[in-house]
């Protein structure tokens, strides 16, 4: 198993975080294929893709091959194992936290006594009633700000 240093699983997080790279990789994943047959589905200039495929190829995830005036590439599949080997460890940190946060709601929930009888309750006030017990009354805000300001003249 190659073993990635972290600038080299950088390259890969990176190339992997834009959505044509990953389309790229998928579609080689089938089979290789040219630079043009790769490039077709994308609506972006030829120059544009290529950015794109030398992302790939710093990463390590492509490899290109030129056969006669066809540039064909083809998935390097390494890295991506590297990287999911990484991602693995933190999907059994985030697991093991999980698994006790299952435990202890499920210790919470026995634990709990049942519940309490609701308390009876009071008659709805009367419609005509005031909705505060205290006679005083609130001011109520102002209507407008202040005069307006001196204005620059031109």
């Amino acid at each position: 198993m190659v073993q990635l240093s972290d600038p080299d699983l950088d390259l890969v997080f990176a190339a992997l975080a834009d959505r044509t790279r990953r389309d790229v990789l998928i579609a080689l994943g089938q089979r290789d294929l040219s630079i043009s047959e790769l490039a077709q589905p994308h609506a972006m200039s030829l120059t544009g893709f290529m950015k794109h495929l030398r992302v790939l190829e710093a990463a390590g995830l492509i490899a290109r091959s030129k056969e006669g005036r066809v540039v064909r590439c083809e998935l390097s599949a390494a890295p991506l194992q590297e990287a999911a080997v990484w991602l693995s460890r933190y999907e059994k940190f985030w697991n093991a936290r999980l698994d006790a946060l299952g435990r202890y709601l499920h210790n919470q929930e026995e634990t709990t006594s049942c519940p309490t009888p609701m308390a009876p309750t009071s008659p709805p006030p009367p419609a005509n009633a005031p909705n505060s017990a205290s006679n005083a009354t609130t001011p109520s805000r102002p209507k407008k700000s202040g005069a307006r300001g001196p204005t620059r003249k031109r």
